[in-house]
């Protein structure tokens, strides 16, 4: 159960490219789900699945085909990401 306010979402948005390098930097040890990926990066997996969705449709992260034992897609960085 979430504990905080809901923000606006134009402000989470808004910080889409400042969480990239962390979204990436947490797929380097391999594909997580948007909640382990909130988990390693300390942020609420309801905004984490906004920047994750972004970075998809702009071919950063790249969704596995099949999803985990808990339904969750797992993401993993595109390898130009990895070693940039």
């Amino acid at each position: 159960m979430r504990t905080t306010p809901t923000r606006d979402v134009r402000e989470i948005i808004r910080e889409e490219p400042l969480m990239h390098r962390e979204i990436i930097q947490a797929l380097c040890a391999g594909p997580l789900t948007v909640p382990r990926i909130a988990e390693a990066i300390g942020r609420p997996s309801d905004e984490v699945l906004f920047w994750v969705m972004g970075m998809r449709r702009y071919r950063k992260v790249v969704e596995l085909p099949e999803p985990d034992d808990d339904g969750y897609f797992q993401y993993a960085a595109m390898d130009a990401e990895v070693h940039a």
